[in-house]
């Protein structure tokens, strides 16, 4: 039985390309900044990001947290969504390892944050309150349903952080899906960040990792704080390889893997039983539920979808949700729907 499975775009595999450039990468020791291939990569992802430098990570949850870690020091904090993957899903790093304070703000339904709710928010200069320091915005937003947060938003926050004397990071796991969608590269979508971070281990297929990328000045100091976090690796040239393919071979396919998240979108509204929840995915996310006529819990219809060979999430008891990625084809959707509309 042929597996789809659309629980993440995390579950992707190595392409061929991948694991032949993975064979025959040349490494050194990074931590000593001598791997020729981790340093290949990180100054294709900083040109790519339009920044001075890059620092490989073994993922994005590591990124986000070296990212805060290098701005903000202890008592200091941060404004970001509630519905923000750093604040839900990153294991409270940010307060834990680094003593920040996260300052959550509501996630509008497209993943922005209201601006004049980001201006109330930061601190005045008094002793008594924490000292705001730093803006973290997603893009896509998960959360949300994988939206995206366009380039005037973008700017307007940039905007708002510098009049502020605030620092802006941006998340940007998925960034290439929403430049992808929004025919914009990459570098233009994050012009306004003073750091961001991007997954190549999602979408891109590459099997670990994600590349922080700032100013030359902030990715020295980054290196550090990624030492103290453990995430200094030594001949890691043999990642870096699949990153360099996943730079290069990757991105500019991302727009069939929304036009795929479309047409399942499409299709699971027409099926009784299930309400979509955007009408018209942004990017390669679909959340759909279950209406209150049927008579059961999403875990019980994941499971009996996957005797089906078919794989979802479930992100609450009536909730899904179903992320495409470059191992689901078009036969990979037929079946999805297929299986839905039976066990419906």
């Amino acid at each position: 039985m042929k597996i789809v499975d659309l629980r993440s775009d995390t579950v992707t595999h190595p392409t061929e390309a991948m694991r032949a450039a993975m064979a025959k990468a040349e490494v050194g020791d990074d931590v000593m900044g001598e791997d020729p291939t981790i340093n290949a990569l990180q100054k294709a992802a900083a040109e790519r990001m339009g920044k001075e430098a890059g620092l490989f990570v073994p993922s994005g949850t590591m990124g986000n947290l070296v990212a805060v870690l290098t701005h903000c020091g202890r008592g200091d904090e941060i404004i970001l969504g509630n519905l923000s993957h750093t604040f839900i899903f990153e294991g409270g790093g940010v307060a834990a390892l680094g003593g920040i304070m996260p300052h959550t703000l509501p996630n509008l339904a497209d993943g922005r944050i209201d601006l004049d709710a980001m201006q109330d928010a930061i601190r005045p200069d008094d002793v008594h309150q924490p000292i705001t320091r730093l803006i973290v915005l997603e893009n896509t937003h998960n959360r949300c349903g994988g939206t995206i947060l366009k380039l005037e938003y973008m700017r307007q926050v940039g905007e708002l952080a510098r009049k502020a004397g605030l620092k802006l990071h941006v998340d940007g796991a998925r960034i290439f899906n929403a430049a992808v969608a929004l025919g914009l590269p990459a570098k233009i979508l994050v012009e306004q960040a003073d750091s961001v971070t991007f997954c190549l281990s999602k979408a891109l297929c590459a099997p670990v990792g994600s590349v922080l990328c700032g100013t030359a000045e902030f990715i020295h100091s980054a290196r550090r704080i990624r030492k103290q976090l453990g995430g200094g690796m030594r001949q890691a040239g043999i990642l870096a390889a699949a990153g360099l393919v996943a730079l290069d071979e990757m991105v500019e396919r991302l727009g069939e893997d929304h036009r795929r998240a479309r047409t399942l979108a499409n299709g699971l509204a027409g099926i009784p039983g299930l309400s979509l929840d955007n009408s018209v995915p942004d990017t390669n996310m679909v959340f759909v539920s279950l209406k209150d006529n049927v008579p059961l819990y999403s875990s019980q219809v994941a499971a009996r979808l996957t005797e089906k060979g078919v794989k979802v999430g479930t992100v609450s008891p009536r909730r899904f949700r179903m992320v495409t990625h470059y191992w689901i084809d078009d036969e990979g959707i037929e079946q999805t729907l297929k299986a839905f509309n039976q066990v419906l």
